[in-house]
């Protein structure tokens, strides 16, 4: 048993921590970090999208979510940090924000 282990042993040490890249990490984080994903008010690929209209003192009026897929990481993680306006914390760790960042950016970049 333990000539088999030892055998074993340097393929397990080569063998990558996660199945999955640290982009699909980001894609899976940006569509759902905590029940609601980051898609559903800031759009596909971050280009920020409409979230409702709606009428305000006889005036139509419109609730937008920004574009978010050309902010420094500074700006980003501040912002998920502190929350704006209608924008929830999401409590997210460091790792986490730039798995989103870096998802973000890779998507602009294929264009």
């Amino acid at each position: 048993m333990l000539r088999i282990f030892l055998i074993f042993l340097p393929l397990i040490a080569f063998c990558e921590e996660s199945f999955i890249t640290p982009l699909e990490y980001g894609k899976m984080l940006y569509e759902n970090p905590r029940g609601i994903g980051c898609i559903e008010c800031h759009g596909k690929n971050g280009e920020g999208k409409e979230i409702a209209s709606y009428k305000h003192k006889l005036k139509n009026k419109k609730l937008t979510a920004p574009k978010i897929n050309n902010l420094s990481f500074k700006e980003f993680s501040s912002a998920l940090k502190q929350g704006k306006k209608i924008m929830p914390k999401y409590y997210l760790t460091q790792s986490e924000m730039e798995a989103i960042y870096q998802y973000l950016i890779n998507l602009k970049d294929k264009k």
